[in-house]
């Protein structure tokens, strides 16, 4: 099998306390194949969520490709593999601090991966960019895009966000992020959410994320660019909302 194209910055933080190890900006792999996707007509990059290692953001890059391809995007699907897979996020007991790592790195990945978007629309002006995140992916995604807002010039600059399962706060597509999201969000932002995620009802009962996004969806008065859709999924793992999904872009 080929591999899959993936934008990675595994090994760029350390996993028990979200301290930088490497100042890079990222690693393309395999490289030849991003030279391919110069001049596409579309481009969706998939960032996966807590707890996955290489071989994971691998596993929800394939997942998100094969729906899309069942729905009809026929463009290339790539992926975003960042370190996820905090030490202790499976024990209960390190659960709250093993999120805030992930949540330290998720932040600090915000430039990382507006650093490619940069680099990548310098070489291809014409590519429309989707960013589609789940669960702590929303974070990387909203971080990226705070990043992108700091140059006049990428405006507009990304296409589409879409986010499931988001842990991001309720009130980000209103207050505080909403003109971030205004400005460099060129068409919308789409948030499917479900009440009936547990892991994000936990989250949001033990105050580890006051008010998750991808729970009861945003609160306030959103910006126009935001939509949000409510799904049932049978759990809170990205093959679950990938189901639920059934129209794209």
């Amino acid at each position: 099998m080929r591999p899959i194209p993936r934008i990675s910055t595994r090994g760029y933080y350390d996993l028990s306390n979200g301290n930088p190890l490497k100042t890079n900006s990222y690693y393309l792999y395999p490289k030849k194949d991003f030279k391919k996707l110069v001049n596409s007509k579309d481009l969706t990059i998939m960032i996966h969520g807590l707890r996955n290692d290489g071989a994971g953001a691998v596993a929800k890059v394939l997942l998100a490709k094969n729906r899309l391809r069942k729905l009809g995007y026929t463009n290339p699907v790539i992926g975003f593999s960042y370190d996820s897979n905090t030490t202790g996020a499976h024990l209960i007991k390190h659960a709250k601090h093993a999120l805030a790592v992930g949540q330290t790195i998720a932040k600090k990945n915000g430039r990382n991966l507006g650093l490619f978007i940069q680099d990548f629309k310098q070489s291809s002006p014409n590519t429309k960019i989707r960013l589609m995140g789940h669960s702590l992916g929303s974070q990387v995604i909203l971080s990226t895009l705070e990043y992108l807002s700091k140059k006049k010039q990428n405006i507009g600059l990304i296409e589409g966000v879409y986010f499931f399962g988001a842990s991001i706060t309720e009130d980000v597509p209103s207050k505080k992020y909403g003109k971030i999201l205004q400005s460099i969000v060129n068409k919308k932002i789409v948030n499917y959410y479900a009440p009936s995620d547990k892991v994000l009802g936990w989250a949001d009962n033990e105050k580890y994320v006051k008010g998750p996004l991808g729970l009861n969806g945003a609160s306030g008065k959103p910006i126009s660019k935001y939509h949000q859709k409510l799904v049932k999924p049978k759990n809170h793992r990205f093959a679950s909302y990938a189901v639920v999904l059934n129209s794209f872009p």
